[in-house]
């Protein structure tokens, strides 16, 4: 199979029109579709339009909250708690960056988290979203859904819980992290499946250990967490923060959202974003970022290859989209356009 190169706008259209089609108000399915092609535009497709037809079964349950009164909670000058009224997730996370970002030009950080918020796609995009008015971000996520148990034990507790990070600079790419704290997401595996491919071993274990390679197993098994021990004490101080802090859904509260479509997920989130000078003036900031990025890209390799920071594949995929379009294989072209027909919605054509 091969893939189909689709312009970014051209899928935005289709996602909304989708959304639209299944009782989505029309400027949340703008919202929703414009973070999903977000995804796919730098490359996280495990985030993307693969996602369409998931949330498709979740609207049809009832699972979702199509008219939410998305609603700020408390508020200090600071910081600031979003009550998503379990409407879609991408909505509620980027009403939660919005107030971040505006709260981080006026006081030099803004912390948001939100409650009882859905699934909400790839995790990077949204620090992406505070470089764009010149601000650095965090992110951290409660994932949904539980993979893993904390480190010595056998009970899935804990999920992929992602963190990202974007680092402002000045002539340079950004840095920019985006990472599950699990070797493997719930979405890079269903990329996988859907390639018709074998996880490496690593990703996924059964009770004994033991590897699993079929990527239509891996509920059967643990997800493994990024570093050993050290990478489940990070997982668990997401969901204290993303969680617990927020109070939202963590360890058994956790509703398994891939399988459970009308349960409400009750999904915490949360970001930080600050403005760059806090410490030194903007230039002289930029100046010292700028020169460190470029020691590390150009430090020395053994194939004389420049170093591939974090941020510069995202940042690629995103410039060949925004000129040829996004790449959508066969597979998932086949599905999108069934979807369609299925809601009168034109075809992605």
């Amino acid at each position: 199979m091969t893939d189909t190169r689709v312009p970014v706008e051209r899928l935005v259209e289709f996602a909304a029109s989708v959304l639209v089609a299944q009782g989505v108000r029309h400027e949340h399915a703008s919202v929703c579709a414009t973070r999903m092609v977000d995804a796919d535009r730098r490359g996280r497709t495990g985030h993307g339009l693969i996602r369409l037809p998931q949330y498709g079964e979740r609207i049809r349950a009832g699972g979702y909250n199509l008219d939410p009164d998305v609603r700020v909670l408390h508020e200090t000058g600071v910081s600031a708690l979003v009550d998503g009224d379990n409407g879609l997730g991408q909505v509620v996370m980027t009403h939660a960056a919005e107030v971040a970002i505006d709260k981080a030009r006026t006081s030099g950080i803004g912390w948001v988290g939100t409650t009882n918020s859905n699934h909400a796609g790839a995790a990077g995009i949204y620090p992406a979203m505070a470089l764009e008015h010149g601000l650095g971000a965090f992110y951290f996520a409660v994932a949904n859904g539980n993979g893993m148990p904390p480190w010595g034990g056998i009970e899935r507790l804990l999920g992929t819980n992602p963190v990202a990070f974007a680092i402002p600079a000045g002539a340079e790419i950004p840095f920019q992290l985006d990472i599950a704290t699990t070797v493997a997401s719930h979405g890079t595996i269903k990329v996988t499946a859907q390639a018709g491919e074998l996880m490496p071993e690593g990703w996924v274990v059964d009770a004994d250990g033991d590897p699993i390679t079929d990527p239509n197993r891996a509920d059967e098994g643990f997800l493994m967490p990024i570093g050993g021990y050290k990478g489940a004490g990070l997982n668990m101080m997401i969901g204290l923060l993303a969680g617990v802090m927020t109070g939202s859904a963590f360890g058994r509260d956790v509703v398994p959202f891939r399988t459970d479509h009308r349960t409400p997920t009750n999904t915490g989130q949360a970001m930080i974003a600050f403005r760059p000078d806090l410490f030194a003036p903007l230039s002289e900031y930029q100046e010292r970022m700028d020169a460190k990025l470029v020691e590390f890209r150009t430090s020395e390799t053994q194939s004389g290859e420049p170093v591939l920071l974090p941020g510069e594949r995202s940042h690629a995929h995103a410039v060949t989209a925004d000129e040829v379009g996004v790449a959508v294989p066969e597979a998932l072209r086949a599905k999108l356009d069934a979807l369609a027909a299925d809601l009168g919605v034109a075809p992605l054509g």
